[in-house]
């Protein structure tokens, strides 16, 4: 079973405060007259452009997001964004997630993906608050036990309250991306599962959005 774990991509679609909201625009349209001389009668083409932040609906940071020297989107290698053994883990919907909810869980080589329900909120006015956020000793301990990726379902897995952003400052220093505004994550609950996320290899890419999903056993 496949399940996809992305918010999808539309125009004036929810963004994070302070970015612009997506735009989408037809560069040539398929009722252009007199522009598709080029083809054979009744064949045409429809070319968009689409005009968003990186940091729209479900999206990647890469270290460089955080760090001038760190790995763009393009450096991050495959092995850290594709067919990796996901590991979920519930936590509360709001407030701190500390430490002590992976007590006892293998991470080694995993991709951690934390549900917290947040995600039931997108699309209305509370949903890009600080809500659940991983504090900065729980990035330690995921460093420190080997995750390769850490994904969660709300606006921020750092206290959007805190300017330091120690869950960013710690993961990507340590070359763990980060998945946000993922949704869906209940589909998991009790099954074995791969993670897949992977973005557009942009050369200079900070953020992006991607088509997350989980291929479940």
């Amino acid at each position: 079973m496949i399940v996809d774990l992305s918010h999808r991509l539309e125009p004036d679609m929810p963004a994070y405060p302070g970015l612009p909201v997506p735009r989408f625009h037809t560069f040539l349209a398929h009722g252009d007259a007199g522009k598709h001389t080029h083809y054979s009668p009744g064949t045409s083409f429809q070319i968009a452009t689409y005009e968003f932040a990186g940091n729209t609906g479900t999206y990647l940071d890469a270290p460089f997001h955080r760090y001038q020297n760190g790995a763009d989107l393009a450096d991050v290698s495959l092995d850290r964004l594709v067919d990796l053994t996901g590991v979920l883990v519930t936590a509360p919907e709001d407030g701190p997630i500390e430490e002590r909810i992976f007590s006892g869980i293998a991470l080694r080589g995993k991709a951690v993906l934390v549900h917290t329900g947040w995600s039931r909120r997108w699309g209305w006015d509370g949903y890009f608050r600080s809500g659940p956020y991983l504090t900065g000793a729980a990035c330690e301990h995921l460093v420190n036990s080997g995750a390769v990726l850490a994904g969660i379902d709300c606006a921020n897995i750092d206290n959007m309250n805190d300017p330091s952003r120690p869950a960013h400052t710690v993961l990507l220093a340590a070359g763990i991306p980060i998945v946000e505004h993922l949704r869906g994550l209940e589909q998991l609950i009790g099954r074995n599962f791969r993670f897949f996320v992977a973005p557009p290899a942009v050369r200079g890419g900070t953020s992006f959005p991607v088509r997350a999903f989980a291929l479940c056993e």
